[in-house]
């Protein structure tokens, strides 16, 4: 008698989804992706806009 060895589980295929896409917000939709910052402290403002000044405005 010969052993054969046990099969090895597979792992699940991924499903497929047949959901509109057009329903799920993008990133791009929101104001986030578009650079908009969270409402912060106006310190951190202040050094952002002297960090990003360029030259020619010094």
């Amino acid at each position: 008698m010969s052993s054969t060895p046990a099969p090895e589980p597979r792992e699940p295929k991924p499903a497929l989804i047949f959901d509109d896409p057009l329903d799920q917000q993008s990133s791009d939709d929101t104001d986030r992706a578009w650079g908009d910052r969270p409402a912060g402290d106006s310190a951190a403002d202040l050094k952002r806009f002297l960090d990003e000044k360029p030259p020619h405005h010094i």
